[in-house]
């Protein structure tokens, strides 16, 4: 029966958030002088034994789907003795990026305290503002509800200074974990040493630190780029017959993305449709109007010999390469993203793209803070949990709908 109450207010938990979104910032201004007691329950429980009996799996997102999902682990390969000897179309090239943190040494990792996740209190340090980032902390705001988590966000808005003043202030909040989302996946290695060093643990989320900031690191959740974009090459290639020539919109340069949507569907193709040529690849930055420009002049250059294209993105990405599409009658080439947001999903629908990669922003930030419980809790956690993989089409898009973002 207490299961039951439980699961109830959680859904009500659930519809205010979803109505609420946007009033995250207020609830973790609100939230920082109201740490909530720890002390034992009316039935003489302790805050670990009451932490392990709340249900978070129970908790739908606004997509219909789970809200916490089950990760993946990945088998990791041997290193190859000198991954950047080999050309860049070889998987192992990519080694120390696409395995960053399953073999990494941890450095002065602070022990859990296992006394249960009630009433802690985490800082996010989250990187920038975006629909996605919305959508993240509104499955951050559930797991904290759940279990009345003290928290506060800042925002780095993209910018290093920025998250490195961040830091400090982190820091000077005394929390029990920081939750990391860096905007430079290099440059925070430094900083991530400086919380290390202040005794604070850090869940790491969403892009992939360089392996220098990962032995800081308790944990890394968040998508499996590498992963998603492997799997959806071999659609990509299914679709195209496995030939015919092909170019990739990719993502903001330097980030995490930026590699891994490039090339893990360029050396999984070499191997799996290698009568598949790459035409062209460059960044239009994630902006609709240059992501047309860009696909009108590859349109214009190889004409017929263009047949596909894979788009780091599926939001402004999308809205170009639909555009150029529509301006040139070409409705033959395939066209491939990563997802899952309204504008993917609606091109899917509408026959435009062939296949998205589901990636729950919702999920992301959610994951990313019952990483933290389960670390409160005293369990043991795996170095990297990575949210599962899927390829969305038009069989099964109307199961994600509506979109979160």
């Amino acid at each position: 029966m207490l299961k039951k109450c439980f699961g109830v207010i959680l859904v009500m938990s659930l519809v205010v958030t979803i109505f609420t979104g946007c009033g995250t910032k207020d609830k973790a201004e609100k939230t920082d002088s109201g740490k909530t007691s720890v002390s034992d329950n009316a039935d003489g429980q302790s805050n670990l034994e009451q932490s392990k009996e709340i249900d978070v799996f129970s908790i739908i997102g606004s997509d219909g789907q789970p809200l916490i999902l089950p990760t993946e682990k990945k088998e990791v390969p041997e290193r190859p003795e000198d991954p950047k000897a080999l050309a860049e179309e070889e998987a192992g090239h990519w080694w120390d990026i696409e395995y960053a943190g399953w073999t990494t040494e941890k450095e002065n990792l602070p022990k859990s305290p296992a006394d249960g996740a009630i009433g802690k209190k985490v800082v996010l340090l989250k990187a920038g503002d975006h629909p996605y980032w919305t959508a993240y902390v509104n499955g951050f705001t559930q797991i904290a509800e759940a279990y009345d988590i003290d928290f506060k966000i800042l925002n780095g808005n993209w910018n290093m200074d920025l998250q490195s003043q961040q830091v400090d202030q982190a820091i000077n909040e005394k929390p029990d974990a920081v939750i990391f989302a860096p905007v430079d996946a290099t440059a925070c290695a430094p900083l991530m040493r400086k919380i290390n060093q202040a005794g604070i643990p850090i869940i790491a989320s969403n892009t992939i630190p360089a392996e220098a900031a990962m032995k800081y690191c308790t944990a890394w959740t968040g998508p499996d780029d590498w992963g998603q974009f492997r799997m959806i090459a071999r659609h990509f290639a299914d679709e195209m017959g496995k030939k015919g020539g092909y170019a990739i919109v990719r993502h903001m340069p330097g980030s995490s993305p930026y590699f891994a949507r490039t090339f893990a569907p360029i050396t999984e193709l070499v191997e799996y449709a290698p009568d598949m040529e790459l035409l062209a690849m460059d960044t239009a930055n994630l902006e609709a109007e240059a992501t047309m420009q860009l696909v009108s002049d590859w349109i214009t250059k190889y004409g017929d010999d263009l047949k596909g294209l894979i788009l780091a993105g599926d939001g402004f990405s999308m809205t170009g390469t639909e555009e150029a599409l529509k301006n040139t009658g070409r409705e033959d080439i395939v066209v491939v993203a990563a997802g899952n947001c309204k504008t993917g999903m609606d091109a899917v629908k509408n026959g435009v793209c062939s296949g998205i990669t589901y990636q729950s922003a919702e999920g992301d930030g959610a994951i990313a803070l019952y990483t933290a419980v389960r670390f409160f809790n005293g369990e043991e956690l795996d170095p990297v949990a990575y949210l599962p993989r899927h390829i969305i089409t038009a069989d099964d898009v109307d199961n994600y709908m509506p979109a979160q973002w």
